[in-house]
């Protein structure tokens, strides 16, 4: 039997004969503004990639676990830690839980300590019962790192473990502090030697902590979150090689501490990206390739985490987990869905944990080294975001670094002009939070009362501080504010209806009906549909005696003409009449006194808001 090709019957495609099909697909439509997506990365993204797309690209021969490690720090599987963070108030509940979660399949601990200062009896005690040499022991939001770095040695030496089976962080940033509050300790490189000398006999200890989740959760964009991740990482490095230090001891304790947004495919690039650009910054350094591996530890991302519908952030949380894991990284942590906005429950810490479990040993994620390998999408977004961070690091590095690039006012600006554009693409739904602008649940309603500053960013400002901070918050924030309004008017005055009038052309009624509930139930409104009104006269009657604030007339552009004058007259003022579409009709309608249209150009939460302040609400 002869040996064929599979598919030599077909003649090649060229990627010209594609674009001229798709272009005569889209019955005039302009191509690029149809098909070519504009990412807040500052590239293009393309509806399609081919094998021309890898010519010219750099690294495609490089095997996982080589120098510059785009494809990851390990030679043959994607193995990563399962962490879960606990907050420690109470010592020894802190201990017990820890102790507890060991058991449910967890391998990396996080201890966040919110400045709380440990002495070396509390830390014995929260330590206890824990094989140092066999879990990664991390500690967050670190008063006393030096001194804790020496208790770890010590009670290392009481267990009998050897110092190099110690693996973690002691977790020392403050840049990332400066950035949260505006102002820089004094002598504060001066302190993070002493850290790294006081942890030299702990060889896999991390002390430095570029905490890259500041920016993503201000509203960053990827190629942000990453440029000014290096840039401030850079500025340890030199701060400290300047005072003597050896560049590779320097490099061995620097920890990238990234958050996962639901890009997928731009977060599988972002750490392999990452691990690319770090590798080459610090062979300028002087550092051997061997050791130019960067150490990640990444979380999921609190920006478009929701307090309405909150369930559905297991569904970001899992897909976020699925990108950060395939990227490659040294240890994850899903935050628990309801983390945002109340005390975690052994049940939402049991179900983030599980989100992991179920890759690692049922999905089989830490088998295969850089499964992304050769994607055609993914090595273009690989070396796009490579290319833009490259030079929003060097535009950085021309403004003194980091730090003086901060107290200019570049990084916060540069990231509050990209938060201001999700904002709008938020509130245009061209950015959508499923459950929150787009979808909502009909039928949730806020019964709790809710804390004011879950709808605002978290500012950490500290008084006298020399430079605006970078503030973290959620996306969703705005829209669920509106909705909370909704929900507190509705006590007492019950929930405001927005029923739908569907009427003439059946398709049309039905899209347009569909959309504008939708619409008017992200505000918290109880929206209200129907089969179809054969008439004027029964519509306004039906709507009139189910006590309708709003009303939307669904329709076909050819008969809103018809029908809107009537029934605007026919509800003579008692309830608000808005139309679904924008009409051609739409001047001659406004001449008439209609005003009120909705289409998906519409800036739903700026719309959403004036129907509310109309409403007395």
């Amino acid at each position: 039997m002869a040996n064929n090709k599979l598919f030599s019957d077909f003649a090649p495609q060229t990627t010209q004969e594609w674009i001229d099909k798709i272009t005569k697909d889209l019955k005039g439509a302009d191509f690029d503004r149809k098909l070519v997506w504009r990412t807040n990365e500052g590239f293009n993204v393309q509806p399609f990639y081919r094998l021309e797309n890898l010519e010219g690209k750099s690294n495609l021969n490089v095997f996982p676990g080589d120098f510059p490690y785009i494809r990851g720090n390990k030679k043959d599987n994607n193995e990563w830690l399962v962490r879960q963070d606990i907050i420690v108030d109470d010592i020894k509940a802190a201990n017990a839980k820890a102790l507890d979660v060991l058991n449910k399949g967890v391998d990396s601990l996080g201890f966040i300590l919110n400045w709380k200062e440990l002495d070396k009896a509390q830390l014995t005690q929260l330590l206890d019962g824990l094989y140092l040499d066999c879990v990664e022991v991390n500690f967050e939001k670190v008063h006393n790192a030096k001194e804790i770095i020496s208790f770890l040695k010590e009670i290392a030496a009481e267990k009998s473990v050897s110092l190099d089976k110690i693996n973690g962080c002691v977790a020392v940033d403050p840049i990332g502090n400066f950035s949260s509050v505006g102002n820089i300790v004094e002598n504060a490189f001066d302190y993070v030697a002493e850290c790294i000398n006081a942890s030299k006999e702990l060889p896999n200890l991390k002390v430095i902590s570029v905490e890259a989740k500041l920016f993503n959760n201000a509203g960053s964009s990827i190629v942000e979150e990453l440029g000014f991740a290096l840039s401030s990482a850079v500025q340890y490095f030199t701060e400290l090689t300047e005072k003597g230090m050896d560049a590779e001891e320097v490099a061995s304790k620097i920890k990238f501490h990234f958050a996962t947004s639901s890009k997928y495919f731009m977060e599988i690039a972002k750490l392999r990206s990452a691990r690319l650009l770090w590798a080459y910054i610090l062979k300028e350094f002087g550092v051997k390739e061997e050791a130019c591996k960067m150490y990640i530890h990444a979380e999921t991302s609190d920006w478009n985490k929701t307090i309405y519908d909150p369930y559905v952030n297991m569904l970001r949380t899992q897909t976020e987990a699925m990108s950060a894991v395939l990227g490659g990284l040294d240890s994850f942590t899903v935050n628990p869905f309801n983390s945002i906005y109340e005390d975690t429950t052994e049940f939402s810490e049991r179900i983030a944990r599980n989100q992991q479990l179920l890759l690692k040993e049922e999905s089989h994620f830490g088998k295969i080294a850089d499964p992304a390998a050769g994607s055609y999408y993914i090595e273009t977004l690989t070396e796009s975001i490579s290319e833009e961070a490259w030079k929003l690091f060097l535009e950085t590095e021309e403004k003194g670094g980091y730090v003086e690039a901060f107290k200019a006012g570049f990084i916060q600006e540069t990231i509050e002009e990209t938060a201001r554009k999700r904002d709008m693409a938020v509130a245009n739904r061209k950015e959508n939070l499923l459950g929150t602008n787009q979808f909502p649940n009909f039928g949730e309603q806020m019964e709790a009362e809710i804390d004011a500053k879950l709808f605002a960013p978290i500012d950490q400002t500290m008084e006298g501080a020399t430079c605006k901070s970078l503030k973290a918050y959620r996306g969703a924030q705005a829209f669920e504010e509106l909705r909370y309004k909704t929900d507190q008017y509705s006590k007492d005055n019950g929930r405001v209806k927005a029923m739908m009038f569907p009427i003439g052309n059946l398709n049309m009624r039905k899209a347009r009906a569909q959309f504008a509930c939708n619409f008017f139930a992200c505000a918290g409104f109880e929206v209200s549909d129907h089969n179809g009104f054969v008439s004027v006269e029964e519509g306004v009657e039906y709507v009139k005696s189910n006590g309708a604030k709003i009303v939307v007339v669904c329709s076909s552009d050819d008969e809103y003409a018809e029908y809107v004058p009537a029934i605007n007259e026919a509800l003579n003022g008692e309830a608000i009449l808005v139309v679904a579409g924008a009409p051609a009709c739409a001047e001659e309608l406004k001449a008439k006194g209609i005003t009120n249209f909705i289409n998906v150009k519409s800036n739903v939460l700026e719309t959403l808001k004036a129907y509310q302040k109309e409403l007395g609400i």
